[in-house]
């Protein structure tokens, strides 16, 4: 069975999260080896995506959830650089603006989601108001529960659109994100990126893990399918998060359209 098939949560699937072992490499181990088969990966990304553009059948949505310091901002550093940034969008979510509350929870979202031919990243997204919302009780219950219906809806009016839906959970222990603030705190390079909310929410844990898992058991479909990945070990996220993307891409099959004109007409003088 291939790394992606592994890692893919099977529809139906009752997920403990706490069951996942966040510091599992599936016998990969870290060396040239794998540097070599990540480079491979991000070279065939590339590749990819340019038949992708030029075929125009699909576009690529990559959703990065995870719990803060699990390594969203170093997978997309890492990984994503394998996608030319002319056909590529980060998009990060943060709080809503006022404009954003104004309208329905999917608005800003759908403003978001790639053309057919190119790629985005959401590096938080819509699972926000099946997760934070609840876990902060910034809505009550009867508006989050309702919301697992409709996300369902939306990703598969983008799927039968062209759009493939890829959903990655950066999965890291408390641990592994206590000794990841930490270092944060020592690192000037890195104090920009602390927040209070980052701290508070470490209290909440079981909350935020029990939210997760029910998101993932109502929205976990064949056409857009949720991915767990084992996070302790940045190198095996980025192997991970790669291997996944360059077989989602290859199973569409693309091929370069024929040309659209008679080419032997052609001189050049």
């Amino acid at each position: 069975m291939t790394l992606s098939r592994r890692l893919r949560i099977k529809p139906g699937t009752t997920l403990k999260l706490a069951d996942v072992d966040t510091d599992n490499t599936y016998g990969f181990s870290r060396g040239p080896e794998l540097d070599a088969a990540l480079a491979r990966n991000i070279a065939r990304l590339d590749e990819l995506q340019y038949v992708m553009y030029a075929e125009r059948r699909h576009a690529l949505l990559v959703v990065l959830q995870g719990m803060d310091a699990a390594g969203k901002d170093g997978a997309i550093r890492h990984v994503i650089t394998g996608f030319n940034p002319q056909g590529c969008r980060v998009i990060p979510f943060k709080a809503p603006t006022a404009e954003e509350l104004a309208h329905d929870f999917l608005w800003r979202v759908h403003a978001g989601v790639p053309g057919k031919g190119d790629v985005a990243i959401f590096n938080r997204s819509h699972y926000e108001d099946v997760v934070t919302v609840r876990v902060r009780e910034l809505v009550p219950p009867r508006v989050w529960k309702r919301r697992f219906d409709e996300i369902n809806q939306f990703e598969r009016m983008l799927a039968e659109s062209g759009v493939v839906i890829v959903k990655l959970l950066l999965h890291i222990s408390k641990d592994e994100q206590k000794q990841r603030l930490e270092r944060r705190l020592e690192d000037k390079t890195k104090q920009w990126k602390v927040a209070v909310s980052d701290f508070e929410d470490r209290t909440r844990w079981k909350d935020y893990m029990r939210a997760y898992e029910d998101a993932i058991a109502h929205c976990n479909t064949g056409d857009a399918p949720w991915y767990v990945v084992p996070a302790d070990r940045k190198w095996f996220r980025n192997l991970a998060v790669s291997q996944i993307l360059v077989d989602t891409l290859e199973a569409l099959e693309m091929q370069f359209p024929k040309a659209t004109i008679d080419l032997s007409r052609i001189k050049l003088e």
